[in-house]
């Protein structure tokens, strides 16, 4: 069955195109505060950074919205959320939880092509961190998160984690100085190497190795 929006009919599937770049672009600006905290947003101007349409990049801003990312401010607009050192620990936590299982259903379920395009992914995190490119880096972890969310089938635990997972790689990003790029980046292979092997419980066993890598580093800032 076809996507409908209510006003506009069958969606265009180039429209949705472009409204998946304008949320891919808008969620990268956020994570690495170019878009910074309590910053208004201001659609004009992200319409010429992003060099698409006022149309995805209000849907773009729409989905933000419901992850969290953006909040609406009365008499104020539309602001980029506060990151909240005390609560962040709380959503690591909660976070756990899905990535154990979106990691086990992934080992179990993905393709062989996306089981090869994880290891290119989480290799060009590992080669980033080693050349200390920081922008190749967040960019490949961006892309093996939305691998693994499409490997894992269940849209309804990739839709509970994105928003998690973009506050801890913006967080990550505000306090990268206290954080270790290769041991993050080798945290990363190590899930894709468990989940392109079809090994579940290895699988589960990385991605909590990875959230306990992040509660330690947001601990560390904490204190």
């Amino acid at each position: 069955m076809p996507q409908v929006d209510d006003h506009l009919g069958p969606a265009d599937p180039e429209k949705r195109r472009q409204a998946d770049q304008a949320y891919d672009a808008l969620e990268s600006m956020i994570a690495t505060l170019q878009l910074k905290p309590g910053a208004a947003i201001v659609e004009a101007e992200l319409i010429s950074q992003t060099g698409l349409g006022r149309t995805p990049v209000r849907e773009a801003l729409m989905r933000l919205v419901s992850c969290g990312l953006i909040v609406q401010q009365a008499r104020r607009g539309l602001q980029v959320s506060e990151i909240r050192l005390a609560e962040h620990l709380d959503l690591i936590e909660a976070r756990r939880v899905l990535e154990r299982l979106i990691a086990s259903m992934a080992a179990r379920r993905a393709t062989p092509p996306q089981r090869q395009d994880l290891l290119a992914c989480a290799q060009t995190m590992l080669s980033s961190a080693e050349a200390g490119d920081l922008h190749g880096y967040m960019h490949a972890d961006q892309a093996l998160d939305r691998i693994i969310h499409a490997a894992c089938r269940n849209p309804a635990a990739a839709a509970a984690v994105v928003p998690m997972a973009i506050q801890c790689r913006r967080f990550w990003y505000a306090y990268q100085h206290q954080g270790d790029l290769l041991r993050g980046a080798q945290l990363h292979l190590d899930l894709a190497q468990a989940i392109a092997a079809a090994q579940a419980e290895a699988a589960q066993s990385a991605a909590d190795a990875l959230m306990d890598y992040l509660r330690g580093f947001a601990q560390a800032v904490i204190d």
